[in-house]
């Protein structure tokens, strides 16, 4: 299956749309000029016609394969391709520097996804989520968190999940039943069931992290009384 990136679409659009130059004093587009972006643009765009676009062949035929000991191999190619993602350090393009991050303006990353998308909406999604794990972490974590787990996720060495969905509960979260105890060191025992989990298992990283909605055992019913934590593999 063929791809082709849409990369004088972006060219157009930060050239003639945006004007992104005109941000040069904003944290992140210093070193964002337009030449260098459309430069970035065009190695993305390598990247996800020659080596993401022909995984789907792979994807359709095979699928992923639960081993009986629960362990769960992608279709042919996709380790191989996130290696390659990682190493070229497409994971860390617009993530924080303090965490090994790239500090390119979001628009460069949002661009890049787009075309990982459109490429293999498949492989796309393993990145994504980890993507999405990164965003709350540095929205919401503590330093704690943050030191141990943001350097890793944006190297792409671990990956990220969000669990949300239960069997007896998808869009009305506040009726989800997982349980969290508090340990009495600061951390939680957490108990429940959470279905379709997208990267929920994989052979691509040494460590998952996982985003749990939960409820502290006492705390009120409804969305009002949800907590998210992270939970390792």
């Amino acid at each position: 299956m063929s791809y082709k990136a849409p990369v004088r679409d972006y060219q157009f659009l930060i050239e003639n749309v945006f004007h992104t130059d005109q941000y040069s004093n904003l944290k992140g587009f210093a070193d964002a000029d337009s030449a260098t972006v459309m430069a970035i643009l065009d190695e993305a765009a390598k990247f996800t016609e020659e080596v993401v676009a022909p995984l789907n062949g792979p994807g359709d035929k095979e699928g992923c394969t639960l081993n009986p000991d629960h362990s769960v191999t992608a279709p042919k190619g996709y380790k191989e391709a996130y290696k390659a993602l990682t190493e070229a350090g497409w994971t860390a393009l617009s993530n924080d520097p303090e965490y090994g991050g790239q500090g390119l303006p979001h628009f460069v990353n949002t661009a890049f996804s787009e075309m990982l998308s459109g490429a293999s909406s498949a492989f796309g999604m393993y990145p994504g989520l980890t993507e999405g794990a990164i965003s709350a972490l540095t929205a919401g974590g503590t330093d704690e968190l943050k030191a141990t787990y943001l350097p890793k996720l944006i190297s792409g060495e671990w990956s990220g999940t969000m669990n949300l969905t239960e069997p007896h509960c998808g869009t009305d979260l506040g009726l989800l039943r997982s349980k969290a105890v508090p340990n009495g060191d600061g951390s939680y025992r957490i108990s429940g069931q959470k279905i379709w989990i997208s990267a929920g298992e994989h052979d691509f990283t040494s460590n998952i992290c996982h985003l749990v909605l939960a409820r502290i055992e006492g705390a009120p019913e409804g969305v009002k009384g949800i907590s998210l934590f992270l939970v390792p593999k």
